[in-house]
């Protein structure tokens, strides 16, 4: 029942989310790991790599009551947990990270403690559409940072103002109607 399915973040050893991904996904699990673009350096070469946004942790979609049996898998040692349960992830939760994971350029490197908490909004035009976060900072007249919340992460976006809604009821606005 599709009902049953919601999306838990798994905790993984260090540098397992591929094999971790890929030993969920062959047993038929629906399996997420945001992975970004990036450029290693080694001593005698550069090579663009994709690397997980989030270290040591993959999502998978799966109904609670099979959540441990998980944990037969090699690499996944845990699960993200909220109140001594199993941390629920939103699914725009996670269409943001999928969102963040194609246009990492716009992730600038900035903490949230630098900046007060502002305006909930919803970015409704361009290539982020549908990204849910909060208004930190103003940039000038025609840009905004926003911060966009995902499992305890941050990610600082700069947007144009004319791609914003302001949110009302902190409640997520439709990307395909814009209400």
């Amino acid at each position: 029942q599709p009902s049953n399915l919601i999306w838990y973040a798994i905790y993984t050893k260090p540098r397992f989310e591929k094999k971790v991904e890929l030993v969920l996904t062959q047993a038929g699990y629906e399996v997420f790991l945001p992975l970004i673009s990036t450029i290693k350096q080694w001593s005698d070469r550069k090579k663009k790599v994709k690397v997980p946004i989030i270290p040591s942790y993959v999502f998978v979609r799966i109904d609670e009551k099979y959540l441990f049996d998980l944990f037969q898998f090699n690499g996944v040692v845990g699960i993200l947990k909220y109140l001594k349960k199993p941390a629920v992830v939103k699914d725009y939760e996670i269409e943001n990270l999928k969102i963040i994971c194609q246009h990492p350029d716009v992730i600038e490197s900035k903490k949230l403690a630098d900046y007060k908490p502002g305006t909930p909004i919803q970015i409704t035009h361009g290539p982020l559409t549908g990204l849910y976060g909060e208004c930190v900072e103003v940039k000038g007249k025609q840009r905004l940072l926003v911060c966009v919340k995902n499992l305890g992460l941050e990610f600082v976006l700069n947007v144009p103002l004319s791609y914003i809604e302001v949110v009302k009821n902190n409640e997520p606005l439709n990307p395909q109607n814009g209400n």
